[in-house]
């Protein structure tokens, strides 16, 4: 695979809005989890509430578009002057030869349950959500395109947690085939009661903040975040400066379970390789991973297993959740600046509030983040029915020759 230039990202969570905030807390290991004050009906768990949502100011044209995901979507795509490059983007390429590629899990799902909950004596919804565009998959990506001026095309991807990574590849095969110069890729999901009642349902939701590889561990923590990320064509005229690189990227979908993971890992096993193949790179050569880690039982067991098995001692991987919660469809793009800001600051996080760890997990897993060169960084995104996904980013462009034999621990 040819890289393409990562010339801005941003990420916007319960631990604040944009990037430095996002640094600080996962320097600080100050968590942005909460007891949960969201759901109408008493539901006992801790969730990652991104402040600032309801208050945001929201222009009268586009009142067809006013629901919390694309409030928290706009909330996101603000913040750290990153839809002014994208602006710059279509100014340089015009606005045709750039793609919009958003991964969401629930998209707008919240002003449903909202226009149903509150329907009228006649039967109808409220007039502020009678809009068609509030109540389809493709609502937030179609409001993003306007927002953003973008007339390129706009594709929505949802794999439930493997959404926001997905894009990426989704991306690369745009620019590859000359469809487009650039790409803004991103995700959003907010919490709504469909996601906090549907996972507590599954008997998957802890009652407290959610312990990633812990043995201890008994669910997950649900969150919400907007991240966004502009590649580009390296070459393409008038390209921007690459702060960082998409190296590869590796899919897979092995649908053992609608929400298990494969016991063997497989479909894991799979999408790393692909990533690692097309990147051109061995184990060894990785530095940083972030796992998918969402406290769950089988999904880390599983997870930590593969790792263990792949990846060389020196190998430094964590998982983020204990900072931002599950935030599902958002779960890949905000996993993915934690990487490119590894790349770019040499701090690796570790994983948060947990006390100890599975025997499963390898010499790899930190329960405390350190200050290091990072050169490659991965990040895993498993999502319901094996939709998984695996991204390789690296602080420069390289060859298709790995530099280490990538030796087993």
């Amino acid at each position: 695979m040819t890289p393409l230039a990562v010339s801005a990202w941003t990420a916007t969570t319960a631990v604040g809005r944009g990037n430095a905030a996002l640094l600080a807390a996962l320097e600080q290991e100050r968590s942005g989890l909460r007891p949960n004050d969201f759901s109408g009906q008493p539901l006992e768990t801790f969730i990652g509430r991104v402040q600032g949502i309801e208050s945001l100011a929201w222009p009268d044209a586009w009142a067809r578009f006013d629901c919390r995901n694309n409030r928290l979507a706009w909330l996101g795509a603000t913040a750290d002057g990153f839809a002014g490059a994208v602006a710059a983007a279509c100014q340089r390429h015009g606005a045709h030869r750039v793609a919009l590629v958003l991964g969401t899990s629930t998209a707008s799902i919240g002003a449903s349950e909202e226009a149903y909950a509150t329907l009228g004596a006649d039967g109808q919804f409220a007039p502020p959500l009678r809009h068609p565009e509030l109540h389809t998959p493709h609502s937030t990506g179609h409001f993003l395109a306007e927002a953003f001026g973008i007339d390129g095309p706009s594709v929505t991807v949802s794999t439930a947690c493997s959404s926001s990574a997905k894009v990426f590849a989704q991306a690369e095969r745009l620019l590859r085939l000359g469809l487009a110069d650039a790409a803004v890729v991103g995700g959003a999901d907010t919490l709504c009661g469909s996601v906090l009642f549907g996972f507590s349902s599954l008997e998957l939701v802890s009652r407290q903040p959610c312990r990633p590889f812990d043995p201890a561990r008994d669910g997950i923590s649900l969150g919400e975040a907007a991240g966004f990320a502009l590649l580009e064509r390296a070459g393409a005229a008038g390209t921007a400066v690459a702060r960082a690189w998409l190296l590869g990227h590796g899919e897979s979908s092995d649908a053992h379970h609608m929400s298990s993971p494969h016991p063997d890992g497989l479909g894991a096993r799979l999408a790393l390789e692909a990533a690692l193949r097309r990147a051109g790179l061995a184990p060894g050569d990785v530095d940083y991973i972030n796992l998918h880690g969402t406290a769950s039982q089988m999904n880390d067991r599983v997870e930590a297993a593969v790792v263990a098995s792949l990846f060389p001692a020196h190998v430094s991987a964590s998982s983020t959740k204990g900072w931002t919660g599950h935030t599902l469809g958002a779960a890949g793009i905000v996993e993915a600046v934690v990487c490119l800001l590894a790349l770019e600051s040499g701090f690796r996080p570790g994983t948060l509030n947990t006390q100890s760890l599975d025997p499963a997990c390898g010499p790899q897993l930190r329960l405390r983040g350190e200050r290091a060169r990072t050169r490659i960084a991965l990040t895993q995104s498993f999502g319901f029915g094996g939709n998984n996904c695996v991204l390789a980013f690296g602080s420069e462009p390289r060859s298709s020759e790995p530099r280490s034999s990538g030796a087993q621990a």
